[in-house]
């Protein structure tokens, strides 16, 4: 019997190895052969251990020069040519749009994109984000009349997609995040982690990129406002010094928030908080989100596109409107001030992580769509 054949493909093999193994591993577990397809990073040589064949195209995440462009679809489409593929599965914008025409070129039986979020050209209103918009939405109309499926994180994003006519309604899928692994992250006892000398203190977390539409600036706001209460802010995440849209060192050493800058200890330092936030403009899921939840956190998040997926208002969280600094003080306050609705929605936020997000249920969805 003939050997089923998919590949994966994206702009970073990180995205692959954090967020679609668990997918990968079950259809090599079926019986398939399984590529993965993306630029040579540090989980590059990592995919072998799993039985998954690890092939290497360069792409310019942020190039726009259209003959570049199209020189990246000819060097997938040979890549992906001899590999008499059955299923191409496509993620993030460029993988998604130049997967599509080379799939469609190569004659691979199922191709399916994935829409994991929108990024910052669906948040901005300025000219370039408007003009870039546009390009995009009329390439991804184009990718998604050579794919059979497109995915999206959640129903926001689809329903752009479908009013748009980017997508054909029939077309649209919604498998709610890449999942979380329960196991992993799950419930621990942990002795909190002291950063000021504020004694027996709630301590409230949030993890995200330093960037402004994370919601870095509010955060920091919210900590001003509640600076008299005996309550500790700790920010986590990275800082990219090329990026415009990046807050500078200077803003996030000082104020009231702990800066820990990059961390490899994710797991122990949700176990240490108290309240996880992240007032985010936009997201498809947050990765955060979902390893709070799982691990029994209670939640302060914005009602935006993505966040609200994994927070029932007032039942294992709050949701406060976008770049309200005020509304996100007061719910954070809310919470660390009482104790009994802490542990009610920290447990509200394990079941629906349990129920909803865990990894087994989204790796079910996929196989159901390829039909494995």
């Amino acid at each position: 019997m003939k050997i089923k054949k998919v590949a994966f493909l994206s702009h970073l093999d990180l995205n692959l190895y954090l967020f679609r193994l668990p997918i990968m591993i079950a259809l090599v577990e079926k019986g398939y052969k399984v590529y993965a397809i993306c630029p040579r990073g540090e989980k590059f040589d990592e995919f072998c251990k799993y039985g998954i064949e690890a092939l290497e195209y360069k792409i310019k995440r942020q190039s726009l020069n259209p003959l570049k462009e199209i020189s990246t679809i000819k060097k997938i489409y040979k890549l992906i040519k001899p590999l008499n593929l059955d299923i191409l599965q496509n993620f993030t914008a460029k993988p998604n749009i130049y997967g599509s025409i080379a799939g469609h070129l190569a004659k691979i039986p199922l191709i399916v994109n994935a829409v994991t979020g929108l990024g910052s050209f669906y948040i901005e209103e300025n000219k370039k984000a408007k003009f870039i918009r546009k390009i995009m939405n009329s390439l991804y109309k184009e990718a998604n009349k050579k794919a059979n499926y497109c995915i999206f994180q959640n129903s926001d994003d689809m329903n752009y997609f479908i009013d748009k006519k980017l997508v054909l309604k029939e077309r649209a899928i919604l498998i709610k995040s890449s999942g979380i692994d329960t196991q992993v992250f799950k419930p621990i006892e942990k002795e909190k982690v002291a950063y000021t000398n504020k004694k027996e203190s709630i301590v409230v977390l949030m993890i995200a990129r330093a960037i402004w539409h994370k919601g870095i600036k509010e955060y920091y706001e919210a900590a001003k406002i509640l600076k008299n209460e005996n309550i500790e802010f700790i920010f986590i995440g990275d800082t990219d010094d090329g990026n415009i849209s990046c807050a500078s060192k200077n803003f996030l050493k000082n104020g009231n928030v702990k800066w820990l800058g990059h961390r490899n200890d994710i797991k122990n330092q949700i176990a240490s908080c108290d309240i996880f936030v992240l007032p985010s403009y936009r997201e498809g899921v947050p990765r955060t989100l979902l390893e709070a939840s799982s691990m029994g956190k209670p939640i302060v998040t914005t009602n935006s596109v993505g966040c609200k997926e994994v927070v029932d208002d007032g039942i294992n969280g709050f949701l406060v409107p976008i770049k309200d600094s005020k509304s996100l003080a007061e719910r954070i306050k809310k919470l660390a001030n009482n104790y009994e609705l802490r542990e009610n929605m920290g447990k509200a936020s394990r079941e629906k992580a349990l129920n909803e997000f865990d990894v087994k249920v989204i790796v079910e969805q996929y196989l159901r769509l390829y039909n494995v």
